[in-house]
């Protein structure tokens, strides 16, 4: 009995064994089939957004763009969407959130958010400051440094350095790094031309209390001067002046951050105090000078903060302590950086770029970004390329043209058009290239998170990874012959910045072009026929990894210095 007992027992484990088998098949069955039906979902809501987009915008090819019917997608491209949720389309990498930081009729400060979370290892706000002729925008500190570039007119910048008051002439192109918690002016000395700075705000500084936050020293009612936030007897004791006298310093400007500095416009204070006699001039500046009480410091030609400040906005002839006459800078802070006035980094006929890093303008160093400037003509494009270690941001300054970016997965993840004004950013790794419109040239300025020298990695073209890495493990990687593999990436000549495709048809080419790849091509097979009749695999061994490493030379555009 205990025996039969034992088989019943053992039969009906066997049973509840088999059981939960089959039950997990089935459950690992239907999830396969569910996370299909996700997929065959997903994939097919893919292509009615892109369907109804193309219907909507109309269908432009790119350069390069045609396969075998214009509209038929390439049977390599594989369908299913990649990238967060919400964030699919074809303006992913556009930044659009724009907000007014400023406001006057003098000028404005806007500021476009960029954006956090997944995929961005370092976000970075863009700003944009319009100034009208003859205006200034106040004495204040930030709570994040500014990398400034002059897009358009002339300014003076004054920033307390050291301890002293630093002031620089800037012109179009110029570079500029404002460093946080530094009290800076900006001044608008042309006569007639608005002034345009675009600038890079590095919200990791910050103190979160949003996007950007300023601190007005100089103010009254607008903006509010953050000597208003202390008692009235605590300020008349720290200036050593009266009631009476500390009440004109806080409420005699009401006229906005950004107000004008000259006398044709409603008066304010900055107008009214240049209209002053030079002897009246001084008389005011005792009140707000350190030691504004004691004759005896009046008297001495000290250069503290706030004399040179005045000094600068009225123009003083007075050469400064150890200046040259006609030399209009004052302090010890750096210089400024013009990217026109650089050799280009590269450049051939079909455009340029220039870089700037920490080796070239030691300022940015401390805030660990670099700028970039490009300029394509008509038609061609920024070869297909990956930023191994910096995100990159960009600006588009004028004409027009497209950016096309790739997810890790092979999809598309943006192919848009931009104008001037637009700006864009691409996530550091991946795959990216810029194309300028056939209707003229494409010139774009941007920010890089890091100050490194920049080498980016090229895809396509003679200083590409494909021909410095050409061998017999990447013919193989794309299932091809090793002659078929060369004929395919020696075919574009150009590197870095390539001709639109009417410009660089392969039969177009000259005569000397083609005769020029005959030869390399006989070249590289006559060798590899010497190298087979050498030996079996001890020649693999020891001939090819070394023209592997070979490949990796001079040519090789990739890591940081």
């Amino acid at each position: 009995m205990l025996k039969l007992k034992g088989v019943v027992l053992v039969a009906l484990l066997m049973c509840y064994t088999m059981w939960v088998v089959v039950s997990q098949s089935s459950e690992e069955e239907r999830a396969k089939a569910e996370d299909w039906r996700r997929r065959e979902k997903m994939a097919e809501e893919w292509r009615r957004h892109r369907e109804g987009w193309e219907e909507e915008q109309g269908r432009e090819l790119s350069p390069g763009r045609s396969w075998d019917e214009e509209g038929e997608e390439p049977d390599w491209r594989p369908p299913e969407p990649y990238g967060p949720p919400g964030r699919r389309g074809k303006d992913v990498f556009l930044m659009k959130e724009s907000e007014k930081v400023v406001r006057t009729e003098a000028g404005e400060m806007r500021l476009v958010r960029g954006h956090g979370g997944r995929m961005v290892e370092r976000p970075l706000h863009i700003g944009f400051i319009t100034m009208e002729p003859k205006t200034l925008f106040v004495p204040q500190y930030l709570d994040s440094s500014l990398i400034i570039f002059l897009r358009r007119g002339e300014a003076k910048l004054g920033f307390i350095y050291d301890d002293e008051l630093s002031e620089r002439n800037l012109k179009m192109g110029d570079i500029y790094r404002i460093p946080g918690g530094s009290t800076f002016y900006l001044v608008n000395t042309a006569e007639t031309q608005r002034l345009h700075i675009i600038c890079s705000v590095d919200p990791s500084e910050g103190l979160g209390l949003g996007t950007l936050q300023s601190f007005f020293v100089g103010g009254g009612t607008n903006p509010v001067s953050v000597f208003a936030g202390f008692e009235p007897q605590t300020l008349s004791t720290a200036f050593n002046v009266s009631i009476e006298e500390l009440r004109d310093l806080m409420t005699g400007q009401h006229e906005g951050p950004i107000i004008y500095a000259d006398a044709t416009h409603t008066p304010s204070l900055w107008a009214n105090f240049l209209k002053l006699k030079e002897e009246e001039r001084l008389e005011r500046l005792k009140m707000v000078g350190p030691n504004a009480g004691s004759e005896k410091e009046v008297e001495e030609p000290k250069k503290k903060a706030w004399w040179n400040v005045f000094d600068s906005l009225l123009g003083s002839d007075q050469n400064k302590k150890g200046e040259k006459k006609g030399d209009t800078r004052t302090g010890s802070s750096p210089d400024s950086v013009n990217l026109y006035d650089r050799d280009p980094s590269f450049r051939n006929g079909y455009g340029w770029s220039v870089a700037v890093d920490k080796h070239d303008y030691h300022p940015l160093k401390k805030s660990s970004i670099g700028v970039y400037l490009v300029n394509l003509t008509a038609g061609s494009m920024m070869a297909p390329h990956v930023n191994p270690m910096a995100t990159e941001y960009g600006i588009v300054l004028s004409g027009a043209g497209t950016i096309q970016v790739v997810y890790p997965n092979g999809t598309s993840a943006m192919n848009t058009k931009v104008n001037e004004g637009d700006v864009f950013w691409i996530p550091r790794y991946f795959p990216f290239c810029q194309i300028a419109s056939r209707a003229g040239p494409f010139e774009f300025f941007g920010f890089t998170t890091s100050a490194h020298k920049n080498r980016p990695q090229f895809l396509v073209g003679a200083s590409s990874i494909l021909r410095s890495m050409q061998g017999p493990e990447f013919a193989t990687a794309f299932g091809l012959t090793e002659d078929r593999y060369r004929d395919i990436i020696h075919a574009q000549r150009e590197a870095v910045i390539l001709p639109s495709p009417a410009a660089a048809e392969p039969d177009e080419r000259p005569e000397s072009a083609k005769k020029e790849d005959k030869r390399e091509r006989e070249s590289e097979k006559s060798e590899s026929k010497d190298k087979k009749s050498k030996g079996e695999e001890k020649i693999k061994e020891v001939k090819k990894v070394p023209k592997f490493i070979r490949g990796l030379g001079t040519e090789m555009v990739m890591g940081f210095e």
